[in-house]
């Protein structure tokens, strides 16, 4: 028996009064949606346990059957795995973003939603610049990349704030704090004066494009230890296709296969008929 877990990420927003206070999956037409619906069971489950972070990392490794609290990966170590980095175990690999801000207001925590070869492009150029034996650079895909930290373990027990959360809000108070966090603002200083120079993003704001202003570094996370795989845990094989790293970076963690299905995307573009089909 074949089993298929559809994850619509995004689907909970908030209602909007252009869509006179629907949500945007309440005004949608989702014909496959509902009759899924009518001939299945429907209910509720919980896959963000009390105490956890509301986030994408939880509630997917909830989804797949793993603990988000027994089974913890810090999601910059998930993230990692997707893009083939091993880390040391004296190394954290945190997620950090290409953001803009402006007037000390995260303006766009997705550098306007940068394009893949703009922002690795910066990102190479980060690295050049700023890469040495306690940082490395990985750029990922749009404004999603990797920083590993090596030497300073202490890092996860910082406080971080995912840039999203303070959107159009001011980011006082909202930097890296505690443990190794002077570490982190003094790197995300020396970016910023990179980027004030950077080739990649002068050309990307004379194209009209919003610029990369700023690193921001978080969600840190270190080599996990003691995961099982998904098929010794549920005697099945299981495949992923996905276009973002985090389920990317669990299928590898778990020992899930990955399809390369071209076309599949983290945007709008992506090409949902093919994933059906070659999935």
């Amino acid at each position: 028996m074949k089993h298929v877990v559809v994850i619509l990420d995004g689907a909970a927003g908030w209602p909007l009064p252009e869509l006179g206070g629907l949500t945007t999956l309440a005004s949608a037409n989702t014909p496959n949606l509902d009759a899924l619906a009518y001939a299945g069971r429907v209910g509720l489950a919980q896959t963000v346990p009390p105490g956890t972070e509301p986030s994408s990392s939880a509630a997917c490794t909830s989804i797949l059957g793993y603990d988000p609290v027994a089974s913890y990966v810090g999601r910059g170590a998930i993230e990692a795995a997707s893009m083939g980095i091993t880390l040391a175990p004296d190394e954290v690999a945190l997620r950090m973003n290409l953001v803009n801000i402006a007037g000390g207001t995260m303006a766009s925590y997705a550098c306007g939603h940068i394009t893949t070869p703009e922002s690795r492009a910066i990102v190479s150029e980060l690295a050049e610049a700023l890469g040495d034996e306690t940082f490395r650079f990985y750029p990922g895909v749009a404004y999603r990349h990797i920083l590993v930290v090596k030497g300073h373990n202490e890092i996860v027990e910082a406080a971080f704030t995912p840039p999203h959360d303070i959107s159009d809000k001011s980011i006082e108070g909202h930097a890296p704090r505690g443990a190794g966090s002077e570490l982190l603002l003094d790197l995300m200083e020396r970016a910023r004066q990179v980027l004030l120079t950077s080739p990649a993003n002068l050309a990307r704001a004379a194209s009209g494009g919003l610029p990369a202003t700023d690193i921001w570094p978080f969600w840190p996370g270190v080599a996990p230890a003691g995961l099982r795989s998904f098929s010794d845990v549920y005697g099945m094989s299981a495949a992923m296709t996905s276009g973002v790293d985090l389920l990317n970076g669990l299928a590898v963690l778990l020992g899930i296969d990955r399809l390369d299905i071209p076309g599949v995307s983290d945007g709008s573009d992506n090409d949902y008929i093919a994933q059906a089909e070659e999935g």
